[in-house]
C-alpha cells in the first residue's frame, strides 16, 4: 500500500449528527402530570435515545431548555455542526412559537415533531402546532416510545439517503 493509499485507509467518515430539542417544562418529566406525560424522567429519555444512536453509529446530542431564545440558538447553531436530523418536543411553544418555527425553516435541517400526551385528545388550544406542517412527520399520544420511533425513523432515513 503506498503512503497517500494509507493515509486513505485511516482517514474517518464522520458520524452523521442527529439533535434531540425538549421544550419547557419537559425537564419535570416524571413528577409533572403522570397521567399526561408518563413516569419516564428526561433524563432516562436521553439516555435511552443515546443508547439507541450509539449502536446505530450516529451521534446524538439533547437539550433541553425553558427559554424559548436559547432554543433557537440552539437550533441556529445545528445547521454550522453539520446536524442532518431534529427530533424536536416544542411541549407549550408548540402552539405558541412562530419564532421556534422561523428558525427551523431557516436552518431547513428536517425534523421530526414529537408530543409525549396525545394533543388532539386534550384542551382545544393544544391541537394546533405551528411545527406540523413543516415536519417531516408528528408522533402524537404515543409517551416516551414516541421519541424512539423518530428516532428509528430518521436512522433509517440516514441509511436510504446515503
Amino acid at each position: 500500500m503506498t503512503k497517500k493509499n494509507a493515509h486513505k485507509a485511516t482517514r474517518q467518515i464522520p458520524r452523521p449528527r442527529l439533535l434531540v430539542l425538549h421544550g419547557p417544562n419537559l425537564n419535570l418529566l416524571g413528577a409533572r402530570e403522570p397521567e399526561h406525560y408518563g413516569s419516564a424522567t428526561l433524563a432516562e429519555i436521553n439516555l435511552a435515545l443515546a443508547r439507541r444512536a450509539e449502536a446505530a453509529g450516529v451521534d446524538l446530542e439533547a437539550f433541553q431548555s425553558n427559554h424559548e431564545g436559547a432554543l433557537i440558538e440552539r437550533i441556529h447553531a445545528a445547521r454550522a455542526e453539520g446536524v442532518r436530523h431534529i427530533i424536536i418536543n416544542p411541549a407549550a411553544w408548540t402552539h405558541s412559537s412562530i419564532a421556534i418555527r422561523d428558525a427551523l425553516a431557516a436552518v431547513a435541517i428536517p425534523f421530526v415533531e414529537v408530543h409525549l400526551s396525545n394533543v388532539h385528545a386534550r384542551e382545544p388550544f393544544r391541537q394546533h402546532s405551528f411545527f406540523s406542517d413543516l415536519a417531516l412527520g408528528v408522533i402524537t399520544g404515543l409517551g416516551h416510545q414516541g421519541y424512539l420511533l423518530a428516532l428509528e425513523f430518521l436512522l433509517n432515513k440516514l441509511l436510504t439517503d446515503e
